[in-house]
């Protein structure tokens, strides 16, 4: 395999890999936002997502421009840009995408976040205009489901409902899709495998499957069930069960569950876990944290009850 080859089918092929991370971690951050009041929380959706889709269009204009007989110099200058509707043009020189116009108006917002947005703040004129993420998404959905926003903050925040996360999770996993399956196959016409998937890997949830983010709510509340209603004699479950539980808030159920699902409801229960650690002199803090590495590490086996066993007390701290 010669050098150019090589460089199309692993590098790109790695290429392909990082742009399903960003465009994962992107949909995930917008799947688990409450509210959509906040920059910083906007600010992660909106990077992620623009990267990853800028690096998956990149990908599919090296694979459909670039011969031996390329100036590699020119081409590689050539890709010094964040304009994803550019990006789109080049590619469509050579194959037709179809794209939707809210696939097309969300690939302008992310040029525009992209080019000029993220670094708005660091200019003195930012003072008189802030929240322009937040003034963005809320156009767009405004535009296209039908929403009037009211012109100033709700005193608790704009929610963020289902039909936004449906909304922009069926957007993006559209384009992204479209784009894959160009990368794909012009790839196989070139005799290269830059499509591949690793199975277990975050690109292959956004390029390899039927998925959508609100799937892995039902996995995380189907395992939980699982757990609470599996045969109490398994190795694993008696270990758990063993271990003496914290005084956690049983009114607080609900936030608890959150941390499952949104990094956001983690930070909020972290204190509560802190100070529960706090309480506890250094011996028995030190001896339960080796028990929690127990928990979920590769190579941990534990025996099965067997007939006449004592079931677990609760007592192994």
């Amino acid at each position: 395999m010669n050098p150019s080859d090589f460089w199309k089918n692993f590098r790109l092929g790695e290429e392909v890999h990082i742009a399903g991370s960003f465009i994962y971690n992107g949909l995930r951050r917008f799947h688990e936002l409450r509210k959509l009041d906040y920059t910083d929380d906007l600010f992660e959706f909106l990077y992620n997502l623009s990267v990853g889709l800028e690096r998956l269009l990149k990908i599919a204009v090296v694979l459909h421009e670039h011969t031996d007989a390329t100036d590699q110099d020119a081409l590689e200058q050539s890709l010094i840009t964040h304009s994803h509707l550019d990006l789109v043009a080049r590619v469509q020189k050579h194959v037709t995408i179809s794209l939707s116009k809210p696939q097309n108006d969300l690939l302008q917002l992310l040029s525009t976040f992209y080019k000029t947005l993220r670094y708005d703040r660091f200019s003195l004129n930012s003072v008189y205009k802030g929240k322009k993420e937040t003034e963005a998404i809320r156009a767009l959905l405004s535009k296209y489901l039908g929403i009037k926003f009211p012109d100033k903050s709700l005193s608790f925040g704009t929610p963020n409902e289902d039909r936004y996360r449906a909304f922009i999770g069926r957007t993006v996993l559209k384009i992204s899709r479209t784009i894959y399956k160009i990368v794909s196959d012009r790839s196989s016409e070139l005799g290269l495998y830059t499509y591949e998937l690793q199975h277990s890997s975050k690109a292959y949830s956004v390029f390899g499957r039927e998925w959508n983010m609100g799937d892995e709510d039902v996995l995380w509340k189907e395992l939980l069930i699982f757990f609470m209603n599996a045969d109490p004699s398994l190795g694993y479950l008696r270990f758990l069960k063993g271990i003496r539980p914290l005084d956690f808030d049983p009114g607080l159920v609900d936030d608890y569950l959150d941390c499952f699902k949104s990094d956001a409801s983690k930070a909020e229960v972290m204190d509560e876990l802190e100070s529960h650690y706090k309480e506890m002199d250094p011996k028995e803090r030190k001896e339960r944290l080796e028990i929690m590495g127990f928990i979920g590490s590769p190579g941990v086996y534990f025996d099965d009850a067997e007939e006449g066993d004592e079931p677990p007390q609760g007592d192994v701290d």
